[in-house]
């Protein structure tokens, strides 16, 4: 009997060891192999022939411009006035126009209409006077300077230190002002340089065109701490997405503008695009793959195509709305799984060979970068839309201006790296520093809309004509 138990559990202890150490063996199995890695799928660089669409998409900007078709005429120029005596004028008055509406000269820069007539009230501003109605105005008319009694040098600084990203607050305890004040400056500082940067930025010509989107969020959306899924779907349905539109050549920024993540919004960056366009300018866009994009792209760069019948007895096709031949579009698409696991190219109009023949001029490949480094430069200098600030804007109205703002100091006023050439003779420095043998210059110059760097101060004070100008003035 004793020794029929012991057998059984000697044969017990043998079948535990055996299944213990076939465990073993298959964990140590498991450990030594590569876990399945999974290859993101590689998208089709040639796409399939587009159909086309039977109905163009809708645009908003369109349907206002032939809204607006026939605009009001412009007046021909005026002749120039060449005063036949006393001594030559010094003081430049070739950037004023005549306020006066009835005035024959009204709107018209340079026509030698404009004479100085001192300082009244020995005031900080020099008074004008057109020759022509004889009216009287300061050189500040229309201006932000406008009916301001603080010194202009304050206003300036206050408005250079919200382009360079300190926040409203802050500038006001800086500068021993009221918040309100900083942001009533702000506002009048915003329109008069959207004003400004309409009035330059037209009949541009390009080769390239980055579009790209980065989420802002206000202050009124920062409520509470949310999973990440739900911050995903929050920022997904977030109104306040900056859209910004870049030429990679020259780093001038086309547009700026906030808005939902939507259609309508990518209808309307694309149209104020192709409206800084040069007339008959087609670029390379390049984009992310934000679906809205291609159907934005394609109405306004677009055209009716009608096909030919098949048969003879059978009704002819509907007409098709097709990109046009010279259109060129790719996108950048990445791929997450909870991080970017994966990134491809994909080439929805035009050809790859098209595409790769643009980039080489520069010895690119297709890419976003460019813009993506700009959404970056554009969250150090817009306070509002800088990542674990304090800063938040209350409202869309506030980002807009503080966004305004920097579009024009970042086209007109600051110096871009980049952009820069060498001089054609080394010039000497003061001091016993090194030659200086390269010239900086801003997005605006390179792009060939300037000849210089502008001051904020100039920028600020310069008397935006209500229409463009001829070249030859």
């Amino acid at each position: 009997m004793v020794c029929h138990l012991f057998v059984h559990e000697v044969f017990l202890l043998a079948l535990l060891w055996q299944l213990v150490f076939s465990y073993w063996t298959w964990k140590r199995g498991q450990a030594t192999k590569h876990p399945p890695t999974q290859q993101p799928k590689r998208l089709p660089q040639t796409p399939k022939p587009f159909a086309g669409l039977t109905q163009k998409p809708l645009c908003e900007g369109c349907e206002h411009d032939q809204a607006h078709r026939d605009p009001p005429l412009r007046p021909s120029p005026p002749p120039v006035l060449i005063p036949k005596q006393g001594r030559p004028r010094t003081v430049a008055t070739h950037q004023h126009y005549c306020p006066q509406q009835i005035c024959p000269y009204y709107g018209w820069l340079g026509r030698g209409n404009i004479h100085a007539n001192g300082h009244p009230g020995s005031g900080p501003w020099r008074q004008l006077q057109c020759v022509v109605c004889q009216t009287y105005f300061l050189e500040t008319r229309g201006t932000v300077f406008q009916g301001k009694r603080v010194p202009a040098q304050l206003l300036v600084r206050v408005i250079a230190a919200l382009a360079e990203g300190i926040g409203l607050r802050a500038v006001a305890r800086v500068f021993e002002v009221e918040p309100n004040t900083v942001l009533q400056w702000l506002g009048e500082a915003a329109d008069q340089l959207q004003a400004f940067s309409q009035y330059w930025l037209h009949e541009v010509h390009l080769s390239q065109v980055q579009l790209d989107e980065l989420f802002a969020v206000l202050s009124e959306v920062k409520a509470g701490a949310v999973s990440d899924t739900e911050a995903l779907e929050r920022l997904s349905r977030s109104p306040h997405w900056v859209w910004v539109a870049l030429d990679p050549v020259s780093k001038l920024l086309l547009s700026m503008d906030v808005g939902e993540r939507s259609l309508a919004m990518a209808q309307r960056v694309v149209h104020h695009d192709v409206q800084v366009l040069a007339p008959g300018c087609i670029p390379l866009f390049l984009t992310d793959g934000f679906k809205a994009y291609t159907t934005a792209i394609l109405t306004h760069v677009g055209r009716w195509v009608q096909s030919s019948r098949r048969q003879a007895q059978w009704p002819a096709p509907k007409p098709r709305w097709m990109p046009r031949p010279e259109l060129l579009y790719a996108q950048v698409v990445k791929q997450y799984r909870r991080r970017l696991v994966g990134m491809c190219h994909r080439v929805v109009f035009g050809t790859l060979a098209g595409v790769q023949r643009v980039l080489a001029a520069q010895g690119w490949h297709i890419n976003t970068a460019f813009v993506e480094r700009v959404n970056l430069t554009t969250r150090h200098h817009v306070a509002a839309v800088g990542r674990r600030v304090l800063t938040l804007c209350k409202s869309p109205v506030g980002l807009r201006s503080q966004l305004i703002l920097y579009h024009t100091y970042y086209n007109f006023c600051l110096r871009h790296a980049g952009s820069r050439v060498p001089l054609a003779q080394p010039q000497l420095t003061n001091g016993s520093g090194s030659v200086k043998k390269w010239q900086l210059r801003t997005p605006a110059m390179a792009a060939g809309l300037t000849d210089h760097v502008w001051r904020l101060h100039e920028v600020l004070l310069f008397r935006v004509p209500p229409w463009p100008q001829p070249a030859d003035l």
